[in-house]
């Protein structure tokens, strides 16, 4: 499992299948983890789905070769259908991918470099991570972009960035699950005031924890 996002009903996930070099886009019912539909995403070397954001119609999946420093398709999906409405190429490897209103911003492999392009594919701006966590997957909530990933010592941190400035603003240290698995491993997702993580691959369990209390428990990032 690479990403995942939700509307409160459905569940979206991305995944990977390295042997068969496809990439997939699932989508599930929140409510019992049924599998309603699923598409294949990218084409020929850019199979790896990352990290997926969602708006009111479109699910936003960046699809890369598998491999650091190569290319990448940022794919624009119909909640409806899941057929490709609009995609762009990326001269990176795209790992994560945030919707705001008015624009898009990726972290390439590991998060090392951060872009921020507009909804056509114009490039805004790009600059390099202020902080060593490797997202996963990343959300904006409010005026935070909140990233799920792994530190150099390979555990796990959920982070607030302050947009559009994207200052370390707090992180929370998680744990692991009993198989494990860091909770931010994988995919992350936001509904209301509970943070979702989807963070093993296979066949993964879907974790809610109480974001106003993760928030509480956040510390400056230093």
């Amino acid at each position: 499992m690479q990403g995942i996002d939700t509307d409160g009903s459905k569940l979206w996930v991305s995944s990977v299948d390295p042997a068969a070099r496809k990439g997939l886009l699932f989508e599930f019912a929140l409510k019992d983890g049924r599998l309603l539909r699923q598409v294949e995403v990218g084409e020929g070397v850019r199979f790896h789905p990352g990290g997926i954001s969602t708006d009111a119609t479109s699910i936003w999946v960046p699809v890369a070769e598998y491999r650091r420093s190569s290319s990448s398709v940022i794919e624009q999906r119909s909640k409806r259908t899941l057929e490709l409405q609009f995609q762009f190429p990326v001269p990176d490897h795209i790992g994560c991918l945030a919707v705001a209103e008015d624009r898009l911003i990726g972290g390439n492999w590991d998060s090392r470099k951060f872009y921020i392009w507009n909804r056509q594919g114009k490039l805004l701006r790009e600059l390099p991570s202020p902080v060593e966590t490797a997202y996963q997957d990343w959300k904006f909530d409010g005026h935070y972009l909140v990233g799920s990933g792994v530190l150099p010592d390979h555990s796990g941190a959920i982070d607030w960035l302050q947009f559009p400035s994207l200052r370390p603003a707090g992180r929370v240290r998680m744990g692991e699950t009993d198989r494990g698995a860091p909770y931010t491993r994988e995919g992350m997702a936001i509904l209301g005031d509970r943070l979702l993580l989807l963070p093993e691959d296979g066949k993964s369990r879907l974790f809610f924890f109480h974001l106003p209390e993760l928030k509480k428990n956040s510390r400056l990032i230093r």
